[in-house]
């Protein structure tokens, strides 16, 4: 049984977890605050690529969350590890916003948003300023089986305040369909992010717990990474999505407020 109170390093999951698009939930503030006041170090842990970390970090600001570049580990930091390790010298064609393209920009990556016959690798995000020019472009540069494709994460839609809206892994899909291409996903259910944060802070595999509402994504990846898992129905999965799962968390919670409250207790 899993006692959070042994847990030292926390690798939370933003949307669905803390907030569900621009509404923060009432027990976010309190947690974060408990947790820093006890000693215990928290990140905040996203696939989505569509912002940059410093999006982010004036994002929970207007939110009320005080936060630091340092606070973050992205699935668009993840994906330039990657880059740097099996592309750093290709020519990348990048579907993605903005933030995305200057955040592969920070590593001097030689990339563009424009078709090219000379381009060797494709990197897709979620894309929310996505066009149909860009799946064109995706599309004719995949029907070459020699240029490799990676995309940041696997997410099939994101959460809202309203419902929800298709996210990198739908276009995947699409993709999928038009050429035949499935790409390598970066982003959770990936062990590379939580991987990436205790390597990078120290910390051991028995003290690092992964919080989400995502079974498929943020506890698989806290899973492949060996750490412990909490999901909380607060966002995407139900308890009946959760019945059906064969990849079971640690510990399932209402939501994080109750994690809050063994804290105290």
């Amino acid at each position: 049984m899993l006692d959070v109170k042994n847990m030292n390093f926390w690798l939370f999951d933003m949307d669905g977890t803390l907030y569900l698009g621009d509404i923060l939930f009432d027990f976010t503030i309190p947690l974060l605050e408990y947790l820093k006041a006890a000693g215990k170090k928290y990140l905040f842990m996203t696939n989505n690529s569509s912002k940059s970390v410093a999006d982010y970090v004036k994002k929970l600001a207007r939110l009320g969350i005080p936060a630091v570049e340092d606070d973050f580990i992205t699935s668009a930091q993840a994906t330039a590890y990657y880059l740097e390790k099996h592309h750093k010298n290709d020519y990348i064609y990048v579907e993605g916003t903005n933030s995305l393209k200057d955040a592969l920009k920070r590593h001097h990556f030689n990339i563009t948003d424009q078709y090219s016959e000379d381009v060797t690798c494709v990197v897709s995000g979620f894309d929310t300023e996505l066009t149909f020019q860009k799946l064109e472009d995706l599309s004719k540069l995949l029907l070459n089986q020699d240029i490799a494709y990676i995309a940041t994460n696997p997410d099939l839609v994101c959460p809202t305040e309203y419902g929800y809206v298709p996210d990198c892994g739908s276009v995947s899909e699409m993709i999928y369909n038009a050429t035949g291409r499935r790409p390598k996903f970066i982003g959770k259910p990936s062990p590379l992010m939580p991987q990436l944060a205790m390597e990078k802070w120290g910390y051991r595999k028995e003290e690092t717990i992964v919080v989400g509402d995502r079974i498929y994504t943020d506890i698989k990846s806290g899973i492949n990474a060996g750490i412990n898992t909490a999901l909380v129905l607060s966002g995407e999965t139900t308890k009946q999505v959760l019945d059906e799962s064969p990849d079971k968390p640690t510990a399932v919670y209402k939501d994080c407020g109750e994690i809050l409250q063994l804290l105290k207790t």
